[in-house]
């Protein structure tokens, strides 16, 4: 028996969605690179879901493209391809810069990506620019591509305050917060991730700004487990930045993360390694997040998700972002 799909998006329609997401690319991109460009920032955000049929999300990384279609039964295999051509044409850019990815806003379900390779060229990575620092990406071979610029703004954040701090950076992906940390003068770093891909990725972030030292340390280990050991120490920090990811599970190690559940006691081991007067910003991109923090034991806890988003992100709870002082 057939199902037919409700509302399904026909050629007609996608060919329209493609022209209206072209005439609004052209339009950001105009708005938003000549002043990026002269501020250092290689990597923005031109389209954020702003037209509701259009379900996908659009990012600049210094020549290149990636498009995230939101995933829905409804649009079928065709529709992320002409998005891409579109973008592509309103740009004037060769199809090969543009890379393609399937979203699953129900991480729970599997991969938060699906890539989409839009051309036989062998995916390399690249080095981009934010402000004063560079880092390499790759908009290929992993479900991310090594730089959340939602956060652009919240590393200004942190390098303001990093200066003779130890800094540690947990759940560190590619390391772009120790780098901020690094360059604003932070006494020590510790970066703590369990993949020893982004380990690597963040020493290579760290290398590429010549920031180099013993004073820099990268642990490859699952976050509670450096928190429990850290914690029977005497070392203590006086600067964190945590953002884990909503969800995760490894099965053959035992080790499962739920942002919703489990948030409060990785927060409360986290302040057991931080120092009197010491300052913890914590965020999620969780989209149904149910914070509970009224029980952690910090003299001052506030939101300051509003300044740190930045205005590229039409989308205002991209993340949302506390900021805690010990």
């Amino acid at each position: 028996m057939n199902v037919k799909v409700k509302n399904f998006v026909t050629p007609e329609k996608t060919k329209y969605h493609a022209e209206m997401l072209a005439n609004r690319i052209r339009k950001r991109f105009a708005h938003l690179s000549k002043r990026f460009k002269r501020e250092g920032i290689d990597c923005f955000r031109l389209y954020d879901w702003d037209i509701k049929e259009v379900r996908a999300v659009v990012d600049w990384y210094a020549g290149h493209v990636v498009i995230a279609e939101y995933e829905r039964l409804q649009t079928g295999p065709d529709w992320l391809p002409c998005m891409a051509e579109a973008v592509a044409g309103a740009l004037n850019l060769p199809l090969s810069r543009v890379h393609m990815k399937r979203r699953r806003t129900n991480v729970k379900e599997g991969p938060r990506y699906s890539v989409k390779k839009s051309s036989a060229e062998k995916p390399e990575r690249f080095i981009v620019r934010e402000r004063h620092l560079k880092f390499w990406v790759n908009l290929d071979d992993f479900l991310d591509t090594g730089l959340y610029s939602d956060h652009r703004d919240t590393r200004v954040m942190i390098g303001q305050l990093a200066k003779d701090k130890d800094f540690l950076n947990l759940f560190a992906y590619t390391g772009v917060f120790t780098c901020t940390a690094a360059s604003g003068g932070a006494k020590t770093t510790t970066t703590v991730d369990r993949s020893g891909t982004y380990i690597q990725w963040a020493k290579d972030n760290m290398e590429l700004n010549g920031l180099r030292g013993p004073q820099h340390t990268f642990i490859q280990s699952d976050v509670e487990k450096f928190l429990s050991q850290t914690g029977r120490g005497r070392q203590r920090f006086t600067l964190a930045f945590v953002d884990p990811p909503s969800f995760f599970q490894e099965t053959s190690k035992g080790v499962a993360f739920d942002i919703n559940v489990d948030h409060p006691k990785l927060l409360q081991n986290v302040l057991q390694v931080m120092a009197p007067g010491s300052t913890v910003f914590f965020s999620t991109n969780h989209q149904r997040f149910e914070p509970k923090l009224g029980g952690l034991a910090v003299k001052d806890l506030k939101e300051i998700t509003p300044a740190t988003i930045p205005e590229d992100y039409r989308n205002e709870q991209v993340h949302r972002c506390w900021q805690m002082t010990v």
